[in-house]
């Protein structure tokens, strides 16, 4: 891999064209916003992020994170309004890539760039969650029509993201040969190369398919009777998560006539955050201008959130309920570093073996220009931290059968112990709660948090 000047001019474009992104931690920035997040202060955490955020021209993650705040705060509108913007950006991205696969994965593998210095494209599963959460919030106002839609999108994304993943890892393959590069996680020594063959990490089929959204589809269809497109939904979140009960049950129930005129209700409980994204330095021995030297390259890894705690029960009307989990953020962040982790390596070691050359070369003829280029190297070659920090870690469910009228919801105390009164008054219904820290937040028009009561009133329930 000879060096050559070109090289050395796109390297010191990208230097230069990076600005202040390259500085940027956004992992800190994120951090901050979601203490207040975990505090209740939701207006707090929106302030943080438009002062962090003063550019006119909004990134990805913005909206991303725009959206969700506001969704906490119960301002559905204007999360929809934010996760529309965000699901714009996704668009363009879909239509790059099916216009042009090849050119679009040529740009995208290009050595010479840091990672942390593209423009954000959101990883497969944020992408996919995007569509999902904005299903929920229209299921929040029971716009079962437009849900509809958001499903579809889901749907149609999860095939371009198939069809593009398949090519990247076969060209991935082909370029390791290629540069001769054969290094793989599992031979850094010190990555954490247990949290990525972890059994949860691994079973998942890929990063970005959710049994949550596929069972979510099968609850839209099926209240909009459309039952021949429930099967298929209900089947897939069973097929991606097997042996659970809840999911093998509504294919078991979808044909079964109801008994009564009783609601059929799903509480959605998403509790904590995305995990955060960190930077580790990795020392591994690189062919240089015919010599083996041992450098330190940037590797990123997944760091779970621990601000909110985990529980499996809910109370309905004084009757506590096993919730089902159908959704882990954090698994599928580690099955998509997993599966990125080949082409990280790649692009990591062949730029650092291209500018090892470079640096050589210049400091054999301008020491001070070699060292300048050994600064912006050591500043642009941190891991790429960025990813979507206000999305919800865990997806819980429970399924239930419910007289129209109020009905009183209790969390655990680990999260408050808040109560949330909903009303009930549709055929079929979503509710959606929020767990943060300690903080229980309620979206829509059926749910109210009160902050501290004890439900008097007893309602006749039964699961179906």
């Amino acid at each position: 891999m000879a060096f050559r000047a070109p090289t050395l001019i796109a390297l010191s474009a990208a230097t230069l064209l990076s600005g202040c992104s390259a500085f940027r931690n956004y992992d800190s920035e994120l951090a901050q916003t979601n203490q207040q997040l975990a505090s209740g202060n939701v207006d707090g955490a929106l302030t943080l992020l438009e002062k962090n955020n003063t550019s006119k021209d909004k990134d990805l993650l913005y909206y991303f994170e725009k959206g969700e705040l506001l969704r906490a705060k119960g301002d559905l509108s204007g999360s929809q309004n934010a996760w529309t913007s965000a699901d714009q950006v996704v668009g363009k991205w879909e239509d790059a890539v099916k216009l042009d696969t090849d050119k679009y994965l040529a740009q995208f593998g290009s050595f010479l760039v840091n990672d942390k210095v593209r423009r954000y494209e959101g990883y497969d599963y944020e992408k996919v969650m995007l569509t999902t959460q904005m299903a929920l919030n229209l299921l929040a106002v029971n716009d079962f029509d437009g849900a509809r839609t958001a499903i579809k999108k889901t749907h149609e994304r999860e095939a371009v993201i198939a069809d593009l993943r398949d090519k990247e890892y076969l060209k991935s393959e082909e370029q390791a040969e290629k540069e001769g590069v054969k290094t793989q996680y599992k031979d850094l020594q010190g990555y954490p190369v247990a949290s990525l063959d972890a059994p949860e990490v691994v079973s998942l089929k890929n990063s970005y398919q959710s049994a949550f959204s596929h069972y979510l589809a099968g609850f839209v269809y099926e209240a909009l009777g459309e039952k021949d497109l429930a099967a298929p939904g209900y089947r897939k979140a069973a097929e991606l998560r097997p042996n659970t009960p809840l999911l093998e049950q509504a294919l078991v129930n979808l044909d079964k006539p109801a008994k009564n005129d009783d609601s059929d209700i799903l509480i959605v409980v998403q509790g904590g955050l995305a995990p955060s994204r960190d930077s580790i330095r990795i020392p591994l021995p690189l062919p240089i201008s015919n010599n083996v030297v041992i450098t330190p390259l940037s590797f990123p890894i997944i760091k779970p959130d621990t601000s909110t705690a985990t529980f499996a029960q809910i109370g309905v009307d004084g009757q506590q309920l096993d919730l089902t989990q159908l959704n882990s953020t954090t698994a599928m962040s580690r099955r998509a570093l997993r599966d990125d982790m080949p082409g990280i390596i790649l692009r990591t070691t062949v730029r650092a073996i291209t500018k090892g050359v470079a640096q050589k070369q210049i400091n054999e003829t301008n020491p001070l220009a070699g060292l300048a280029v050994g600064i912006s190297s050591a500043v642009l070659e941190g891991a790429d931290t960025r990813t979507w920090r206000t999305l919800p870690d865990t997806t819980q469910v429970v399924r239930l059968r419910l007289k129209k009228g109020e009905h009183h919801v209790s969390l655990p105390s680990a999260v408050g112990g808040s109560v949330v009164k909903i009303t009930v008054d549709q055929r079929y219904q979503v509710i959606s709660l929020r767990a943060v820290g300690n903080q229980v937040f309620a979206s829509g028009l059926a749910a109210h948090v009160i902050p501290s009561a004890n439900p008097t009133a007893v309602a006749s329930l039964k699961q179906p």
